[in-house]
C-alpha cells in the first residue's frame, strides 16, 4: 500500500479496535455479528488491510457509527476542507476507476458525499445498506448503467437518479468511455445509538 492508503488503514484499524473494545467484543464477536471473518477483523485492526466498501460498511453498521467515522480521524471542526485529491479512496476498480469520499457529517445522520470514476467495463455491486438510506447520482460524464434491485436505469451526462440505498445496486460502465458522477449518500439513524447484537447481512 502507498503511504496515504497506509494511513487510511492505520485510521480506520485505530477507530475500529476502539469502537470493538469499548463494547467489551472479542474479535470474533465483531466478526460474527459483521459476516466477516476473524482474519478480516485482524487485519483491519492491525491497519495492514484494504477492505472493501461492503467490509467497511458491515463493520460501521455492526458498530453502530457512520462510515465516515471510521475513515476520517476525530474533529471538533465545525467546517471541514478536503482540497482536490484528498478524499478518501475507498474503492478501485480492476481497470482503474476510483471511488472517493470527498466530504460527510456524521450527526445527526450520515450523510457522505462521494466522486466516482468508472473506467470503461468497470463495475461496482453493493449489498443493501441500512434501512431508509436514500441515495442521489448525478452523472458529470460519460454514461452508466444502474441497476437498483429489479430495475435497470441507463443514465448520460448531467442526467440524475434518486434511489432507495436499503436495495442492493451495482453500478456499471458498459461504454467506451470513463464515467464520472458525484452520490450523496444518507443514511439515518447511522451512528445515532449503540448496537450490540444486530449484524449486517
Amino acid at each position: 500500500m502507498d503511504e496515504p492508503i497506509e494511513s487510511l488503514a492505520r485510521t480506520i484499524g485505530a477507530r475500529v479496535k476502539n469502537e470493538r473494545q469499548s463494547r467489551k467484543w472479542t474479535l470474533d464477536q465483531l466478526a460474527s455479528h459483521a459476516g466477516v471473518s476473524r482474519r478480516m477483523v485482524v487485519n483491519v485492526e492491525q491497519g495492514t488491510a484494504n477492505p472493501s466498501v461492503g467490509t467497511l460498511l458491515r463493520l460501521s453498521e455492526t458498530l453502530g457509527v457512520s462510515l465516515p467515522a471510521l475513515v476520517e480521524p476525530p474533529t471538533a471542526k465545525k467546517a471541514k476542507l478536503t482540497r482536490a485529491g484528498a478524499g478518501a479512496a475507498l474503492w478501485t476498480g480492476e481497470n482503474g476507476g476510483r471511488g472517493i469520499l470527498m466530504a460527510s457529517s456524521n450527526t445527526p445522520e450520515a450523510l457522505e458525499l462521494w466522486e466516482w470514476t468508472l473506467m470503461p467495463g468497470d463495475s461496482h455491486s453493493s449489498e443493501a445498506h441500512s434501512a431508509g438510506t436514500q441515495e442521489l447520482l448525478h452523472v458529470l460524464e460519460g454514461e452508466i448503467m444502474m441497476t437498483v434491485a429489479t430495475e435497470t436505469f441507463v443514465l448520460g451526462a448531467k442526467d440524475s437518479l434518486a434511489f432507495p440505498g436499503d436495495e442492493d445496486h451495482t453500478y456499471n460502465n458498459k461504454s467506451h468511455e470513463p464515467t464520472r458522477f458525484v452520490l450523496t449518500v444518507l443514511e439515518p439513524g447511522v451512528g445515532t445509538s449503540t448496537r450490540t447484537e444486530t449484524s449486517h447481512v
